[in-house]
């Protein structure tokens, strides 16, 4: 071939690709949903099947804007109820986590009690400390009996009532069971 038929060939192509690229630069606006007859319609208007396609496109385009608003509108509640989910949780367990302090310093402040009690009973004689741990409930009796010095405990439930005494004794294996 000649030169300047391939020159010529070249600028052609040179020109055809600038065309696709302006095409290519419009082509976002032209994949956009329409939902207004475009100006083709004009002229096909006696055209049943045409005004036809133009109109179910029409609606079809109108159906899919609004499915994507209601999906926009659908991801915004869905971001608020994580939101506030997520607010909830932290409070929960800000607040279990206060509970479990409060149990804490309220099993503390009562060790502490039956303690300073234990510390009583075991001043106290036998046949005293048995009438006192009888009136009490069996769980609280039991509580102070399995603390208490053995040999004082013992005492004391010598002194206790048969059948309290056998009350008293379960309970106090339950205590030792959940230790």
């Amino acid at each position: 071939m000649s030169r300047p038929l391939l020159s010529f060939l070249g600028g052609v192509m040179v020109l055809a690709a600038a065309g696709q690229a302006v095409m290519l630069m419009d082509g976002v606006s032209r994949l956009t949903a329409n939902a207004e007859p475009a100006k083709l319609m004009a002229g096909c208007t006696d055209v049943p099947e045409a005004v036809t396609l133009a109109e179910t496109l029409r609606e079809r385009a109108l159906r899919i804007d609004r499915y994507m608003q209601d999906i926009d509108r659908r991801k915004a509640e869905l971001a608020a109820a994580e939101k506030q989910l997520t607010e909830k949780l932290i409070e929960l367990r800000k607040l279990k986590q206060q509970i479990a302090q409060s149990d804490q310093s309220q099993n503390r402040a009562q060790s502490d009690d039956i303690s300073r009690l234990i510390a009583v009973y075991d001043q106290m004689k036998p046949e005293q400390a048995a009438m006192v741990l009888s009136n009490l409930p069996p769980d609280f009796a039991a509580q102070i009996l399995v603390r208490v010095q053995p040999e004082t405990g013992a005492r004391i439930m010598a002194s206790v009532e048969p059948g309290h005494a056998a009350i008293l004794t379960s309970y106090m294996g339950a205590i030792r069971a959940r230790r």
